[in-house]
């Protein structure tokens, strides 16, 4: 048997090249300059299944990742072993504490220990793994100082009865430095459950797969009564949180430096990004505009990060999932109380994206262009019209607050052009074509 000493000396010569290798890994941008131990928990002796939180430096930047470490695999990863992940349920289940890791269930949760796990494969800043077809126990890769949003909004949620969330089940919270962290979060697992963005582009393959003869209410995958539906239980939700956890006026502090942040990450993106640059005055113009929804709105707990990759579509109806926030906002900004706008704002570009994903990377087509555009407006249209059927008094229809959107949607847009300048340059095109149509159209 290894000595967990022995184990975690070896594992940390090898995590500077291993670690940017991860897909949850978020410093990819950068070299690794150091690698060092924060803490370990033996979970398990024989065979060795090792919780490690390791502090990353990577120039300016200093961050904790937690790892699940095994002599079992010659990668040390254990997060893909089935009878060793089965261990953390258990854990949870028993609601033990380990060397100062809690593993909880939530109250009333009736528990099913003795699964084993499966991990998700696909891309995600997080792992998840799948207990039979009742649990997903996601682990936070990267750890923040403080509760964890998602955990927290979820709890909230659940307290209200909320009817759009998966339920939360437990949990796995520990210390570092003196304040809380929460490791991970155990939630029912829907088998059925589709992912809004597979639904999506579906509906666009089947439009452009004969773009000549149906527009886009005519497709047979036509989306719209199903994006209609979506802004019903986005509004929904937004009314939970705020049933919940309350809300407040955005003073006109609050909008001004709401409208600085946006012009600082444009002069940010516009220097690294040439191609932004010509766009630049049309952009600070539309965000000026928003400061004209000051005292309009209230601010309060959102999703953060919403598009159609974080919602479900099972036989009862849609689910957001993933409350974190955007993952490489600072632990404070996502625990900020934000404009439930910024949430439609976010599903409003993903709509675009969705619509735009099957000219990435072609030859210029202006029949497909046009159906994409058709496909758009449509969606977007039908979403806030569904947005605005359920949505709390407090917002109504989003379209109310049209400049106040528009800058939110630009400001979106601005992100995910430094987002695809960095790491999918053939995927450019997407943000700026819809900057220029925005700000041309004002649409």
């Amino acid at each position: 048997m290894t000595e967990p000493r022995d184990l975690v000396e070896k594992l940390l010569t090898e995590l500077p090249d291993w670690l940017p290798a991860q897909r949850w890994f978020a410093g990819k941008d950068r070299p690794v300059d150091s690698v060092r131990p924060l803490r370990t928990t033996v979970l398990l002796d024989d065979p060795v299944l090792l919780h490690v939180v390791v502090e990353v430096e990577q120039a300016d930047r200093v961050e904790a990742y937690q790892l699940l470490v095994t002599d079992r695999d010659e990668s040390y990863e254990a997060a893909g072993d089935a009878e060793l992940t089965g261990h953390l349920l258990d854990l949870i289940v028993e609601g033990r504490e380990v060397d100062g890791l809690r593993f909880a269930h939530e109250p009333d949760a009736e528990l099913t220990g003795g699964l084993r796990g499966r991990p998700i494969t696909s891309e995600q800043s997080n792992t998840s793994i799948i207990f039979g077809s009742q649990y997903i126990l996601k682990l936070f890769r990267k750890l923040s100082y403080g509760p964890n949003p998602d955990l927290v909004l979820h709890r909230a949620l659940r307290k209200v009865g909320c009817e759009h969330i998966a339920q939360p089940l437990g949990s796995i919270t520990g210390d570092l430095n003196g304040e809380q962290v929460t490791i991970g979060m155990l939630q029912q697992f829907l088998p059925d459950a589709v992912d809004g963005w597979a639904m999506a582009t579906t509906s666009v393959r089947d439009l452009m797969a004969d773009p000549e003869a149906q527009h886009a209410d005519q497709a047979g995958g036509d989306f719209a009564a199903e994006a209609n539906r979506l802004g019903q239980a986005v509004a929904t939700v937004h009314a939970d949180l705020e049933r919940a956890l309350g809300q407040q006026d955005a003073d006109d502090d609050d909008i001004t430096a709401t409208v600085r942040a946006m012009k600082a990450r444009l002069d940010s993106v516009a220097t690294m990004v040439p191609a932004l640059e010509p766009f630049v005055p049309a952009l600070r113009d539309a965000f000026d505009k928003a400061l004209d929804g000051r005292g309009a709105i209230a601010v309060q707990n959102i999703h953060g990060d919403l598009h159609l990759g974080q919602v479900l579509r099972t036989v009862h109806g849609w689910l957001l999932i993933d409350f974190e926030g955007e993952p490489a906002a600072p632990a404070e900004e996502r625990a900020a109380l934000k404009s439930p706008l910024r949430d439609v704002a976010g599903m409003l570009r993903s709509f675009d994206y969705a619509a735009h994903q099957m000219l990435v990377g072609q030859d210029e087509d202006a029949l497909l262009t046009e159906r994409a555009l058709e496909w758009s407006r449509r969606n977007r249209a039908a979403f806030c019209e569904g947005y605005a059927e359920a949505a709390a008094e407090s917002v109504g229809d989003p379209r109310r607050h049209g400049e106040l959107l528009r800058a939110f949607e630009l400001d979106k847009a601005v992100y995910e052009v430094a987002y695809e300048y960095a790491n999918r340059p053939e995927w450019l095109t997407v943000p700026l074509s819809s900057i220029a149509r925005i700000t041309g159209e004002g649409a």
